[in-house]
Parts: structure tokens; sequence; C-alpha cells
């Protein structure tokens, strides 16, 4: 008998492996939080992606990286792929936020089309087994005003072709708490996906580049409806978050590549 049925079978363990998420939105996400030190000023962060098995159903599920925005604003956005039924092959990206009151950031218009006129969300044809980079830049600091320029980029790291989602006008001149997550609408008990992340890297305001070698692992609670059977681990070079699999992590860990 599996292990995960086992547990379910047991008195005072909670599990939710089959079925949709109970949340308040209906998905359940796992996250990896960067270690950058606290209060460090940043001006960019970026990440490669490769989703090495993608999901297999007509359901949203969102890979992404978010950043925070500080000095003197707040607020945030995410950047990333979107396996997303509505969109041509299924394929999307989207680079899009919010203020510190909840309300949508303002941005450029995107060159890129999009299905449902999404002005967050584009056609963009993505594969599996094919890294991406992910950019968050500032490109512009708007004199210190509530206009700063944040741009969002997606570089194919075969063909070397970058493409720029849009940028986006936030009450923010730095970033701050990057973290990498995946948000999925689909059951519980759905085919197994999984995304691998490798190679994150900040700059600072002095324009040092550091990587990234430790993330925090995160999930989303069972009383918050989230899936358990979602694990986060590292192999090789990479951070691995898959859905499907037995528990071996625990959150609150930290994962570290060499």
């Amino acid at each position: 008998m599996r292990e995960w049925v086992k547990n379910l079978m047991s008195p005072g363990v909670r599990e939710r492996v089959s079925g949709s998420p109970a949340s308040a939105n209906g998905a359940s996400s796992f996250h990896l939080w960067w270690d950058v030190p606290f209060g460090e000023r940043l001006t960019a962060a970026s990440v490669t992606l490769d989703v090495t098995r993608r999901p297999d159903l007509d359901r949203l599920v969102f890979f992404a990286m978010q950043v925070a925005f500080i000095k003197p604003g707040g607020g945030g956005a995410h950047l990333g792929l979107q396996h997303h039924p509505a969109f041509p092959g299924q394929s999307a990206a989207n680079w899009g936020g919010y203020d510190p009151d909840g309300e949508l950031l303002d941005g450029t218009e995107s060159q890129l089309s999009s299905a449902p006129d999404d002005p967050n969300t584009r056609d963009f044809p993505w594969h599996a087994t094919h890294p991406y980079q992910l950019t968050v830049e500032r490109v512009d600091d708007g004199d210190g005003g509530e206009s700063v320029r944040w741009r969002g980029s997606i570089t194919d790291l075969v063909s070397g072709d970058q493409t720029v989602i849009r940028d986006l006008y936030a009450r923010g001149t730095f970033l701050r708490a990057p973290v990498v997550w995946i948000e999925s609408f689909a059951p519980c008990d759905a085919p197994r996906f999984e995304a691998r992340w490798s190679n994150a890297t900040v700059v600072t305001d002095a324009g040092d580049v550091r990587a990234v070698r430790r993330m925090r692992v995160d999930y989303q609670p069972h009383a918050a409806g989230g899936c358990t059977n979602t694990n986060s681990f590292v192999e090789g070079v990479s951070f691995v978050q898959r859905t499907g699999q037995l528990r071996t992590v625990n959150p609150g860990t930290n994962l570290t590549i060499s």
C-alpha cells in the first residue's frame, strides 16, 4: 500500500491527495523562497525555468517567479509560463501584479497577442523540457515617483531569443523577497507534472550580481485548501517542484545546491 494511503487511513493525519483543492480560488500552490539578505535592495532578479513534465489536462497551471516592490511603495508582481486552456496550444506567458491596495498594476501594451485579450497574459508558445530564463528588471526609476518601470522578459535559452512580455508601473524603486512557485487549478490526483528551477540570481543596487543557492520550502497547508501530495527537493543543480508525489521534504526546510 502506498505510504500516503496509509497516512490517509491513520487517525489524526490530514491529507488531500484527490479531488479539487479546497481553497477559496480553487487552486493549490507551493513555493520556494530565495535566501536573500533581509533589506537587500535589488534592481533585478532572474531564474531558469524548465517544465520537465507538462500538465496533461485542461486546467490552468502557473509556473512563476514573484517579486515584491519596496521604497516607497509596495505590492508585487509575478512573471512566468502558464499551461492555460484559453490560449493556443494551451501556452501563455504572464507578467502582472498588484499595488499595495490590491489593484492591478498598469503597464505598457504588450506586443504579443492574447486570445482572450488579457493585458497581463499573452500568447506564448513554450515547450516542455526546454529551459527559459525569466527576468524582472528595473528599466526606469521614474525619478523616485510612482511610475517606476519594471520589465518582465523571457529568454529561450535554446534559441537565445528574448521576448519582452511588457513593462509594469509600480510604486517601488527596488525589489525584495523573490520566490518561485507553482499554482495549480488541477485536481490533487491529476497526472503528475514537474518544474526545475536553476541559475537564480539577483542584482543589487550597487550592481553586484549574486547567485542564489539556497531556498526555503513552503506549501499551501491542508487547512488553506492545498493538496498534500506536492514535494520540493534538490536534484543536481536544480530546485525541483513536483506534484502527485509523497511529500519527503517538510515546509520550512532550507534546500541548498552546490
